[in-house]
């Protein structure tokens, strides 16, 4: 298999190295809460029609190799997978909101290349 992807018009070969970490580098990626952030970012991933190269997540961040085709950029797909995996945690964990640890937001996000 090649590591170039075709479009109609396009050979494309777009990889994005991105790390996450949530407010503050609390360590809240643990046990269930980690495998929830796994199973989102897999699945919204899979919505959009990006390749999940590599992902790892840790107990404070989350690393993140994936292919976005060139008609989704790549700030559309970050602001994609930090809201909706933002949302889908706070409802499946209640704790975290009442905390008090993380206020409304979940993931900073740092893009590397």
């Amino acid at each position: 298999m090649s590591r170039f992807r075709k479009l109609s018009h396009a050979i494309w070969h777009c990889q994005y190295h991105l790390v996450w970490v949530p407010k503050y580098r609390y360590r809240v990626l643990e046990c269930k809460v980690g495998e929830a952030v796994r199973r989102c970012i897999m699945v919204f991933s899979e919505q959009k029609h990006c390749d999940v190269v590599e992902l790892n997540v840790q107990k404070d961040h989350v690393h993140l190799l994936i292919m976005v085709p060139p008609k989704l950029s790549i700030s559309d797909m970050v602001g994609i997978l930090k809201g909706r995996t933002a949302i889908r945690i706070f409802k499946q964990f209640h704790r975290l909101r009442s905390q008090d640890l993380l206020g409304q937001s979940f993931l900073g996000s740092r893009l590397l290349r």
